[in-house]
Order: C-alpha cells, then structure tokens, then sequence
C-alpha cells in the first residue's frame, strides 16, 4: 500500500501517501540502456556508409525522448499528502511539484471522509469535508487502495482522540 500510518511522540496519529512506483529510476534507467543498445545493431550493418550519418540522429532522439519521457513521469509523480490527526485538529498537507504545497485544516470532531464511487474524477473518489470546505485525498491510488483509505480513515476519525 502506498500509505502508511505512524504515531508521532506527542500523541497525533499521521497518514502518509505517496504515488506508486512501478519501475524505479534505476530500472528506467536500464531500459533507456536497452533501447540505446538494441538500436545500435542494426547500425553495424550501415557502419562506414553515408547511411549510418542519416539513421544515427533518429536513433539518438528516440533514446532521448524516451529518457525525457521517464524523467516528466518521476517528476509528475512526485506527489505526497500527510493528514495529520491530533486531538482536536485534522491538517491536510497536498505537496505537487507543480502547484506546490496546499493546506487544509478542520477541527477533528466536525471533519468527515466522504467516498463518491461515480461522479468524480477517478472511481471511489475520496474527499474529506470540515468548515466549509471539501477537499480531495489519495486521488494517485489505485482503486482497491482508495476503498481501503476509505475504511481506514472512516475508522480513526471515529475513534476517539488520544
């Protein structure tokens, strides 16, 4: 599961989410490698031609293309929000690496999660709603992961605070 949950030394419980990461950088990095080499043995055949100067830039620039392909996708995914739940409060912390960091705060007895399974942008959207306000949690996971936020959010918030 990309979410975990934690106890902090002053008695607040914190939840953790992150994006999954099915193929770390270094596996990216390795199938960058792969295609580079692939696409080098059909040049052995062009080698010491004229052809070789017309194939080699095509095969560069799928090599990079690709590589710049893998290094938008790491930095879209680079998504993590921290709820944290002390006694009387519920803070939400939303860090994008392109909208930067959004906060959102309610008073932990008023804070309700809310699961929209059609209507939102992904199935079994997942929204927490306190004065005023509704915002969105742990939209970057799948949705088996969502249901189970769900109950598990459901369960500490109705738990009594420490």
């Amino acid at each position: 599961m990309p979410y975990q949950w934690k106890d902090n030394t002053d008695g607040a419980q914190e939840l953790r989410l992150w994006a999954h990461n099915s193929l770390p950088p270094r596996g990216a990095m390795g199938v960058v490698l792969a295609v580079f080499v692939f696409g080098l043995i059909p040049l052995f055949a062009v080698l010491g031609s004229v052809l070789l100067w017309g194939l080699l830039p095509f095969m560069l620039v799928t090599v990079l293309g690709l590589w710049l392909a893998f290094e938008m996708n790491y930095k879209s995914r680079d998504v993590t929000e921290i709820l944290t739940l002390s006694d009387t409060q519920a803070h939400l912390v939303h860090h994008s690496p392109r909208k930067g960091d959004l906060e959102w705060s309610c008073n932990r007895y008023w804070t309700r999660p809310e699961m929209h399974a059609h209507g939102g942008p992904v199935p079994n959207y997942i929204t927490l709603t306190g004065e005023g306000r509704q915002v969105e949690i742990g939209s970057f996971l799948s949705e088996e992961e969502r249901v189970a936020l769900y109950e598990d959010l459901v369960q500490k918030l109705r738990a009594p605070a420490a």
